[in-house]
């Protein structure tokens, strides 16, 4: 009789040690989110209002300040991390209610069409301000880091989207106590 115990209280401690874990990627996700959403954020407050401050200074000060580290650098190793993530979350609750799944997968969606823009729209953009742009093309300069900064909200609310999906989902496994 002890044995039959023995083997159901270890099949409740993995089952307990699963749902953990699931739980802890959903949870690393929504925490890289919110933070790449608040790098994104101060980039559109801070960084591309100085670098638009005084064409063609801000943009040559910006160019010599980015020669060893830009912000692609922490946005190219943490975006796919947190898609990793968001991803293994979808994995990992899809048998849970439809709904759960639904706010997942649109999550998951919203984080590739996020980078997907960083890749289409916004690398250009910065090779134009930060390597090929003649500093005396303020008018050019001056464009791009216009269309740069308006787009980079655009970016943020799509982040911002993906992230209160991450969020629904959150609530709906913890009411539904599917965890």
């Amino acid at each position: 009789m002890s044995v039959k115990y023995n083997s159901r209280q270890g099949y409740a401690k993995t089952f307990a040690g699963k749902k953990k874990m699931k739980t802890i990627v959903l949870f690393a996700s929504i925490s890289l989110a919110a933070g790449i959403l608040f790098v994104n954020i101060y980039t559109s407050l801070i960084d591309v209002r100085s670098w638009g401050a005084d064409l063609p200074h801000s943009i040559a000060t910006a160019r010599e300040y980015f020669k060893t580290v830009n912000p692609g650098n922490f946005f190219r190793l943490f975006s796919p991390i947190n898609q990793l993530l968001a991803l293994l979350a979808l994995i990992f609750f899809w048998k849970t209610v439809p709904s759960v799944r639904l706010y997942l997968g649109l999550a998951f969606l919203l984080y590739l069409v996020g980078d997907a823009l960083t890749f289409a729209y916004f690398y250009p953009r910065n090779d134009l301000m930060f390597k090929t742009a003649a500093l005396t093309d303020t008018a050019l300069l001056k464009k791009t880091v216009t269309e740069w900064q308006q787009m980079n909200w655009v970016r943020s609310a799509i982040i911002f989207a993906g992230l209160c999906c991450s969020f629904l989902s959150l609530h709906k496994i913890y009411t539904a106590r599917f965890l």
